[in-house]
């Protein structure tokens, strides 16, 4: 236990920083895609073929493709956009985005995608005859949604969107390619100096599952408090 020490001797407070940082991304990157869901979301559900394109295209991309392609294009090829940019203005010196950034808009575009659908089908399971009241009780656009569809949206959303939120979590193992020290960095860096793997990923693997154990009690709270009355 003496690697996981606290101070010079060990990399317990490494370690403990590094867990900050994935639930911070975790969380950014969760807050993003519930953007990208409030945007795409609708655009799913219009009866206009334009913007029904453009949702599903969203979806149907973000999810064919490999999550850390996703990574690469927005933190390789984000920089070279930049960049181009910038050149334009005439300024050629090599600019680097900010790993934080770049990795959680990238888990964030993938999380959206997963949390349209999710939001898309909680929508539609709603039954007909709420929205029909809601017009004939004469409520505004803006009160049949908050009062009447987001509630019931969020109790039918929140089993799916817990599969969501695991998946983002997981997927934050992948921004240490962009060098931003999260878990997986820090434990790759320990393991490394300590050429001891197995105790690093290992202990990895345990702060992934208490984060997913924790997490879990959090959703079941919630999901219990969006299913009074069912």
């Amino acid at each position: 236990m003496e690697l996981l020490a606290f101070g010079k001797t060990g990399w317990g407070d490494e370690l403990f920083i590094a867990t900050l940082m994935t639930i911070a991304v975790s969380i950014t990157a969760m807050l993003i895609g519930f953007l990208f869901a409030l945007i795409f979301t609708p655009l799913k559900l219009s009866k206009n073929k334009l913007f029904n394109v453009i949702g599903n295209s969203y979806t149907t991309v973000v999810r064919g493709v490999p999550e850390l392609l996703v990574i690469y294009l927005l933190f390789f090829g984000g920089s070279g956009a930049v960049m181009f940019v910038a050149s334009i203005f005439g300024y050629n010196e090599y600019i680097e985005i900010n790993a934080f950034i770049t990795g959680s808009f990238a888990i964030g575009i993938i999380s959206g995608a997963y949390s349209t659908e999710v939001f898309r089908g909680a929508i539609q399971s709603i039954d007909k005859g709420q929205f029909e009241a809601a017009k004939v009780m004469g409520l505004s656009k803006f009160a049949q949604f908050y009062k009447i569809i987001l509630p019931q949206t969020l109790r039918l959303a929140i089993p799916n969107l817990s599969n969501v939120w695991q998946i983002t979590l997981k997927d934050t193992s992948l921004i240490s390619v962009t060098g931003l020290v999260e878990i997986m960095r820090q434990s790759y860096i320990a393991a490394g100096s300590t050429r001891d793997p197995l105790f690093f990923y290992s202990f990895a693997a345990v702060l992934y599952l208490m984060l997913t154990f924790l997490s879990m009690k959090i959703i079941n709270k919630l999901e219990a408090k969006y299913s009074r009355g069912y």
